[in-house]
């Protein structure tokens, strides 16, 4: 069995795939690796394109775009490796970025899944808003990096230069064990796209597995590659994902407190878009919602295969504060004055 698989999923990204994966190619040279495109049923030639210029790299072509976790959930299926590399079409890998990741999860047999440091490809001294040095969750589930808070972004200085165990590991490049990944059921397909790592990775944390930080391997990373960060689209899809993230994996005790004031926190929200005359916001909030109550009963079935623990360990990667409150409050903009 292959050792490792670098997995990119791709939809329409020729234009990512022709700049940045033959610098995959080139830096994950190992007889033990094999890099394989999964591809959402592209209509700009990214396939072909593949084929006729990296003979070595396979093809799992999809017979529609089931997004970021449908896609990802069919390819993994078909892909026997002890470790699974997920890495976004729009990352542009660095030299031996592969080898502190491989040597890290040799070493640490109860982890799951770890991912780089990521930077920005734009400013290469700065963190790139999706994933930067590890994910972390506040209290009512927003989430966070070392590195980002909300929207604001800091400079790289080695701050966060230590191996350390997270909360979640950013989609755009997670190292997964693959084992793992089947025991807990992989990616789930409804989320479709956004927070679909934090889900399974909160799952990792329940079934009792480690998330970690590689700060050794760094990549750069374009970001909003598919859908901006200030698309309708993904205010969307942040907005109903995080409510199935809670739904699904709060543990019993917390369950209706923290959904109740997560509401009312996404209603503030709303009303915030609606004041400043983005109506198309405050639409795609009202829609998430909307979409939410319809997913109940299946997002019912799933929390009951889900166990659910409240483990001391997981709680210390939890923020048991609002980030919220502490960004726009009391103003606090990095992960290290929290």
């Amino acid at each position: 069995m292959t050792k490792i698989a670098i997995v990119i999923l791709n939809w329409n990204g020729i234009k990512f795939l022709q700049k940045f994966l033959e610098l995959v190619v080139k830096y994950s040279d190992r007889p033990d690796t094999k890099i394989i495109v999964a591809d959402n049923n592209s209509s700009d030639g990214s396939v072909d394109w593949v084929m006729d210029n990296f003979s070595k790299v396979e093809i799992i072509s999809l017979d529609r775009n089931w997004g970021f976790a449908g896609g990802y959930k069919i390819a993994l299926q078909k892909i026997e490796a002890s470790f699974f590399v997920l890495l976004n079409s729009d990352i542009e890998v660095t030299h031996n970025w592969i080898e502190p990741l491989i040597n890290f999860m040799d070493l640490n047999t109860d982890v799951a899944a770890i991912q780089p440091k990521i930077l920005s490809y734009s400013n290469k001294d700065t963190f790139e808003y999706a994933g930067a040095a590890g994910g972390f969750i506040d209290k009512y589930g927003y989430p966070f990096c070392r590195g980002r808070i909300m929207n604001s972004v800091e400079k790289d200085f080695g701050q966060y230069d230590d191996y350390k165990d997270i909360f979640w590991a950013s989609g755009a490049c997670i190292m997964i064990r693959s084992a793992a990944y089947f025991n807990c059921a992989g990616l789930d397909e409804d989320f479709f796209a956004h927070m679909e790592e934090i889900d399974l990775c909160w799952r990792f944390q329940n079934a009792g597995y480690r998330v970690s930080f590689v700060p050794d391997s760094i990549v750069y990373h374009v970001g909003g590659g598919t859908l901006k960060y200030d698309s309708e689209k993904k205010v969307y899809l942040n907005f109903r994902n995080n409510l199935f993230l809670l739904y699904k994996n709060l543990p019993p005790e917390k369950f209706h407190t923290i959904l109740f004031i997560r509401k009312l926190l996404d209603g503030l929200s709303a009303l915030m878009f609606l004041a400043k005359g983005n109506f198309r916001n405050f639409t795609a909030v009202y829609k998430a919602h909307r979409d939410y109550y319809k997913e109940i009963p299946r997002l019912r079935l799933k929390r009951d295969f889900i166990n659910k623990t409240n483990s001391p360990r997981m709680q210390n990667l939890i923020l048991n504060k609002s980030i919220v409150f502490e960004f726009y409050i009391k103003r606090k903009k990095t992960y290290n004055s929290l």
